[in-house]
């Protein structure tokens, strides 16, 4: 059985900054590549950031770029979601995903999900 368990999100005003974590447990390797994805009702899932299992090699969406930083701390196998400069275009759910199929991308394919945080940024 593996979880992963997101933090819980929030509500900030346009312009503020807000961190998700995700914390990882069960039946699952160690170190493996991390991801974190959004998605708004009506819209397909999108991928927001992602970051290989030692953090070399980290991918972002043209839209986050600037303003998100993921990081991770392999001791607590935890992955984090800081999101800075938040625009009402960045409300929707938030999901942490491990594993990746193939490549440690963010528009990659990954096994395991969490169960989602809700980001609310107001105007």
């Amino acid at each position: 059985q593996v979880q992963l368990v997101e933090s819980a999100g929030g509500s900030v005003q346009a312009g503020g900054s807000l961190t998700l974590s995700c914390a990882a447990s069960g039946s699952i390797p160690s170190i493996y590549c991390m991801a974190w994805f959004r998605q708004v009702p009506g819209k397909e899932r999108e991928g927001v950031a992602a970051i290989s299992a030692y953090g070399s090699t980290i991918t972002y969406t043209n839209s986050v770029k600037g303003r998100f930083t993921i990081s991770r701390d392999n001791a607590k196998r935890t992955v984090y979601l800081q999101m800075n400069s938040l625009k009402p275009e960045d409300t929707a759910m938030y999901y942490c995903a491990a594993i990746a199929v193939r490549l440690c991308v963010y528009s990659g394919d990954f096994r395991y999900w969490g169960q989602g945080t809700q980001v609310t940024v107001s105007s």
